[in-house]
């Protein structure tokens, strides 16, 4: 098939929102069920995104150093980290769109990650129906932390692990705030995950939001 980067984004399925949410299991769940492309957020994020923020840092003339994780998990406020991290997206969108520009597929691309944000997936998808915005009730956000073992700790050698740890757990909360007042403000649904679906029933809950768009 012919190459066409408008399309792949016009026609992609975006499926954004907070930590802990399941997105990653619905997204594949539903990858396997329509032969759809999974495109995982995280994984290019921390790996080719990474990349291309240092070699960002140079062209703007800032050291290209790695995070210094004391200053950034310890010092600042929840409040600050959320702030900061939501500028970001902005410019890691750009790298996402580059990474689904690239690809060739007969399907649609299914995109889920939590930087994928309302007000930056929108205006290169076709419909507000293109998306959906999962976030997680604070008491299975609390029960997922609790159980998953990179969720209970930040993965870092830091002064005070605990500090780090409830920052991080708080910042996450208000970055999944933010994420479902932007969707309700631009007409895109929310999802809230409650435990009380298993992943199965979460993606039929999904597919049937995303079913005029599936194969």
């Amino acid at each position: 098939m012919r190459w066409d980067p408008v399309r792949t984004l016009r026609e992609a399925l975006w499926i954004g929102g907070g930590q802990w949410a399941g997105k990653s299991t619905v997204a594949g769940l539903l990858a396997g069920r329509h032969g759809l492309t999974h495109y995982h957020y995280d994984y290019h994020d921390a790996r080719g995104h990474q990349d291309r923020r240092l070699a960002a840092m140079v062209r703007r003339g800032e050291p290209a150093v790695d995070e210094d994780w004391e200053a950034y998990w310890i010092g600042p406020t929840p409040r600050e980290q959320a702030d900061r991290i939501i500028a970001g997206f902005a410019e890691r969108f750009v790298w996402v769109q580059d990474d689904l520009r690239a690809l060739v597929t007969p399907r649609p691309v299914l995109a889920e990650g939590w930087g994928l944000r309302p007000e930056l997936v929108l205006p290169v998808a076709g419909s507000t129906g293109q998306m959906v915005v999962l976030v997680p009730t604070e008491e299975f956000r609390q029960e997922r932390i609790a159980r998953t073992p990179r969720a209970g700790a930040v993965g870092h050698a830091l002064s005070d692990p605990a500090l780090a740890q409830r920052n991080r757990v708080e910042r996450d909360r208000l970055v999944a705030a933010d994420a479902v007042a932007q969707a309700r403000w631009l007409g895109v649904r929310v999802i809230s995950v409650d435990g009380t679906r298993d992943a199965e029933a979460m993606a039929d809950l999904v597919a049937d939001h995303f079913a005029a768009f599936l194969p």
